[in-house]
């Protein structure tokens, strides 16, 4: 099969689109026919290299397509089924699994990051990590929701328990996840501050249901936070920004704010300020990918048409490089979708 992979870590230069060993579905595996497959910042991530990527790799967490072969003892899916990929894999058998907390499995992984990824022709994974495509969902739409979105649900409605009425400041909300954050805080009935640097992302979220945003190019947020609030400051902060924001998250949180963060995209190390955390009774709330519950309850929301993922762009798998540059560029609104070659627009495109 064709794929895009890397041997060894590094840019854009490192990326490689060839031939890879066809995978063959083992028991209890499913073997899916890839047709959209969503890129994530944990992409670029995974290219320059964090720890415990082997080498060589297949990126991509996100994929949908046609089912073309299933392993022994999979009775319940069949050649041709539309199926998406949920990207976390767990053991179902240590502590954490058996009370239902599949995230902080002892051996937890992500597709593209732990094992080969969706950025092929095919891609094999336990029975369990297959959903169907909702009705009216695109493979495209189907393939640009899992990692984001459930990022977003767990952060919003599992770990911060966002309540109707309390207000909530995002920061960076052009990114997928922030903006996945912005449309589940609105559904759970929250008021939005949301931040960016661009007009247009901006303006999108706006129609998405932000109150209000913030260009912090051009306006200190903290002191925006406080004259928005009355000084009070808000009930919620979402940071996935890191060693740029987290003092302003810190200012901008009200007395027994939470702060929820899932990464660190501009450093790991922030200034900190630990008076503000005890002095404010701050909680700082880490968070990772989903449960399987919270999952399924995202599936359930983007199935009802509660919420509908947004796709900007489409690059052929060959055209890799391309789409790796234009979202490191920041240029995108919404989601970049890679497709195999032979799969046309309408296949993959909502």
């Amino acid at each position: 099969m064709r794929a895009v992979f890397f041997e060894k870590h590094g840019g854009d230069e490192v990326l490689q689109y060839g031939e890879r060993p066809d995978p063959a579905p083992g028991p209890g595996e499913v073997r899916l026919a890839i047709h959209a497959a969503a890129m994530n910042h944990l992409d670029v991530f995974v290219r320059e290299g964090i720890p415990g990527v082997p080498l060589p790799q297949i990126p991509g967490a996100d994929g949908a397509g046609v089912v073309d072969a299933v392993g022994d003892g999979v009775s319940d899916v069949k050649p041709g089924d539309r199926m998406l990929v949920q990207p976390g894999l767990y053991c179902t058998e240590c502590e954490f699994c058996r009370r239902g907390e599949q995230s902080l499995c002892t051996t937890f992984r992500i597709v593209g990051e732990h094992v080969p990824g969706t950025f092929a022709e095919r891609a094999v994974l336990p029975r369990r990590n297959f959903f169907p495509v909702p009705a009216g969902l695109s493979f495209a739409e189907a393939a640009a929701f899992p990692l984001a979105y459930q990022t977003a649900w767990r952060m919003i409605v599992g770990r911060a328990a966002v309540r109707a009425g309390e207000s909530v400041l995002i920061h960076g909300v052009g990114g997928g996840v922030g903006m996945a954050c912005l449309e589940i805080a609105v559904l759970c009935g929250a008021r939005v501050i949301a931040t960016t640097s661009d007009e247009e992302k901006g303006r999108r979220a706006r129609e998405a249901g932000a109150e209000t945003v913030v260009d912090y190019r051009k306006e200190d947020v903290a002191r925006a936070v406080q004259r928005l609030t009355d000084r009070r400051g808000v009930d919620v902060v979402v940071d996935t920004v890191g060693e740029a924001t987290w003092m302003t998250s810190l200012k901008s949180a009200a007395r027994a704010g939470r702060i929820v963060t899932c990464g660190a995209t501009s450093g790991p190390n922030p200034k900190e300020e630990i008076r503000l955390v005890f002095w404010k009774h701050l909680s700082i709330l880490g968070s990772t990918m989903a449960s399987d519950h919270e999952f399924r309850a995202l599936y359930a929301a983007v199935a009802a048409g509660r919420l509908r993922p947004r796709v900007d762009r489409v690059f052929p798998l060959s055209r890799s490089a391309d789409a790796y540059r234009y979202m490191e560029e920041g240029r995108q609104h919404g989601k970049i979708v890679l497709v195999p070659e032979g799969i046309t627009d309408a296949e993959a495109r909502p």
